[in-house]
């Protein structure tokens, strides 16, 4: 008996001593599991925001109010707007450069075919021929010997007729008319020389003194001038191809000249006379593209009668 009573007191505190053990092991999973809940529920919120709460029951349920995610979002959505804004510009801007690039190409190829064109005919022997304004009037046919009944008459004295002037001789009459400038700066004296004999309508000798004023001073401001005159001259001598590329070359080489304008708007005129309505109103359009408010009043004055002749 009392060997039970022994047994049954050590049973006793045994379990006396394991319980608060267990208890204590109970209550620390407990706490990590109530832990890992929270932070699956933290989880939940920053991953599935305003999910069903079947699953995570977040400690801090959404708020849905209407108008609060909206503006949340406002930011992104007003940085978008205007990406998109910038996007359509950009767009836009690159399709008007590659317009502008095709138009320009097809001038060029244009011009280079009548460039070569006109090469070709100076080339040629015919080209070099003496002007019809130069060329020698016909002599007049004599007349046949006077009669018998009239011999007579043919004894009397008769004064000697003047031999006229040759052409060549009338024409550098007119040259020695045409005062030559002496202001002792050189690139003006020669380009205003060009200009007068432009204006007093000694063509071909006006382009031979805008051609030199040109290939000797390519790059003074007076280029411009010298080559849009130069146009010019060809355009007033009645040869509107070589005045089409002589307005080209101006246009291309010197857009920045003071002349440019004008000679993209006697570009187009001259096209039009050659029949070539298409690329007139190509020129116009570049014109326009180009210059716009920024070309001479004078200019657009022009240019807009010149685009109602041709029908652009």
């Amino acid at each position: 008996m009392k060997n039970r009573l022994i047994v049954a007191g050590a049973s006793a505190i045994a379990l006396a001593t394991i319980a608060p053990g267990a208890g204590a092991q109970q209550a620390g999973l407990d706490k990590r599991v109530e832990r890992l809940e929270k932070e699956m529920r933290a989880v939940q919120r920053t991953v599935f925001p305003g999910g069903s709460p079947t699953f995570f029951e977040g400690e801090i349920a959404p708020d849905n109010t209407p108008g609060e995610r909206a503006r949340a979002n406002a930011p992104v959505i007003d940085l978008t707007a205007r990406v998109d804004a910038l996007e359509a510009q950009l767009q836009s801007l690159t399709g008007q450069t590659e317009q502008n690039a095709f138009q320009l190409r097809e001038l060029e190829k244009a011009f280079a075919a009548y460039k070569a064109d006109i090469d070709k005919r100076l080339a040629s022997p015919d080209t070099t021929a003496t002007p019809a304004s130069l060329t020698p009037a016909p002599t007049a046919t004599p007349k046949p010997a006077a009669t018998a009944t009239t011999a007579t008459s043919s004894t009397a004295t008769t004064a000697p007729a003047r031999k006229p002037a040759s052409p060549d001789a009338a024409r550098l009459a007119l040259v020695k008319q045409v005062e030559i400038p002496a202001s002792g700066n050189e690139v003006e004296d020669s380009y205003n020389y060009g200009y007068r004999l432009w204006n007093a309508k000694l063509y071909p000798e006006a382009q031979a003194q805008l051609k030199q004023v040109v290939g000797k001073w390519p790059s003074h401001n007076l280029a411009s001038y010298a080559q849009n005159l130069l146009g010019r001259a060809y355009l007033d001598e009645g040869k509107p191809s070589l005045a089409a590329v002589a307005f080209y070359n101006n246009y291309k080489d010197r857009p920045n000249g003071a002349r440019a304008p004008h000679s993209l708007m006697y570009m187009g005129i001259a096209l039009d006379k050659l029949g070539r309505k298409a690329d007139a109103c190509k020129a116009f359009r570049e014109l326009d593209d180009v210059y716009g408010d920024k070309a001479p009043q004078d200019v657009r004055s022009d240019a807009a009668a010149a685009k109602a002749k041709a029908g652009c």
